[in-house]
């Protein structure tokens, strides 16, 4: 069956909800915490988030391929060959679960010609979630409250509000920020650090270190659908679809004037 972006959208942030509220129900009592063999953490959680995640997916749109972090770490690579795929992380931020700060989320994106086109981010334990439709159709719920439309800004002349990665800050980074004027930092985990600037709050999201393809794809979905953009440290577009999703350093920024 066919689907317009729009239900697209709609599908896959009420398919977030539904992971998130297995996620938090992990989250109310005790969990046990693997390590996978990068070194990350791994739990219950993401584990129950991605079997949600990815069967409804499959049910969606079974001939769309479904590139998940637990699935791969297990072996599960399919191949997305040039069509579009979906990039999921079921829970972005593990160490923040663990940590039990609220900075996780849950991320599906759909990747088309290597960009994300539209993507669902939800923060479990904040009740919030971002879903980006298309370009200018970006939209923030909280709790039981209406969806809201939201935009990413333009830098203002009294300095710059930065983003910092809260488990993975680095000296690069530091060194990264001293070429701008900022007036802020505001740390944070997962992918909430793009939506930050895609809702207008923030102007600059630096990352000079290891991510993948499905910590990224949801967030910067958002992000560029509601004005902002993710880029290389050379300039050009973050793109998807690499060989072993790993991303290279990138900047994700807000509106640019």
């Amino acid at each position: 069956m066919a689907h317009n972006d729009q239900e697209l959208a709609a599908a896959i942030e009420a398919i977030a909800l539904h992971a998130g509220g297995a996620i938090m129900e992990i989250y109310a009592r005790d969990f046990a915490v693997e390590t996978k063999a990068d070194d990350s953490p791994v739990t219950e959680a993401d584990q129950a988030a991605e079997a949600i995640i990815v069967a409804a997916l499959r049910a969606l749109t079974p001939d769309i391929p479904v590139v998940a972090e637990e699935e791969v770490a297990a072996g599960h690579q399919p191949d997305v060959g040039s069509g579009p795929f979906w990039l999921v992380d079921p829970l972005d931020g593990t160490r923040e679960f663990i940590s039990r700060n609220g900075d996780f989320t849950v991320n599906i994106a759909l990747i088309r010609d290597g960009l994300p086109v539209l993507g669902t981010v939800h923060v479990p334990a904040r009740d919030e979630t971002y879903t980006a439709a298309g370009a200018g159709q970006v939209t923030r719920k909280r709790g039981t409250g209406a969806a809201e439309a939201i935009s990413a800004r333009p830098p203002g002349g009294d300095g710059l509000v930065a983003m910092v990665s809260r488990s993975h800050a680095s000296p690069e980074t530091d060194d990264f920020l001293t070429g701008f004027d900022i007036k802020e930092r505001i740390d944070a985990g997962s992918s909430l650090k793009f939506c930050r600037l895609a809702e207008g709050v923030a102007d600059l999201y630096p990352r000079l270190g290891r991510t993948m393809e499905w910590d990224t794809a949801a967030g910067h979905a958002v992000l560029s659908c509601a004005g902002g953009s993710v880029s290389r440290l050379d300039g050009s577009p973050l793109r998807y679809g690499k060989n072993g999703f790993e991303n290279p350093h990138f900047v994700a920024r807000g509106e640019i004037n």
